[in-house]
């Protein structure tokens, strides 16, 4: 006989490795169809996992990609609900640069506005 795999809920896990804040935000992620588990949606927040499952859902506006490499027994500190998974989110892209892009305020300055009246006017006068 073959022994039987350890396995915990999945809205537990996700709150045990602090992807959710609560675990009935994370049961809503799943009963909403927002994950999958090994490619397939999870139906369920009660659906089964275990080490070596590989979940697909969205926290925030990043789409992250993780393997389960152990379950937790607590929602512990930050350190230990790292080791519970293996993250393999691709990087995100890097924002394009251009004038005032390193300000948190959007509005362009006095110097960018003149370096935009310049660049247009090499445009329409050649």
């Amino acid at each position: 006989m073959s022994a039987k795999r350890e396995t915990l809920r999945l809205d537990k896990w996700l709150w045990h490795a602090r992807f959710f804040k609560t675990r009935t935000l994370a049961a809503k992620q799943v009963n909403g169809g927002h994950v999958r588990v090994n490619g397939e949606k999870a139906a369920k927040a009660s659906h089964a996992v275990g080490a070596g499952d590989t979940l697909t859902f969205a926290q925030g506006r990043i789409i992250r990609v993780v393997e389960i490499a152990a379950l937790g027994t607590r929602r512990g500190p930050a350190p230990e609900a790292q080791a519970l998974y293996v993250d393999h989110t691709p990087p995100s892209e890097p924002k394009a640069k251009g004038p005032g892009a390193d300000r948190v305020g959007g509005r362009p300055t006095k110097k960018d506005r003149r370096d935009l009246d310049r660049a247009k006017d090499t445009l329409n006068n050649p």
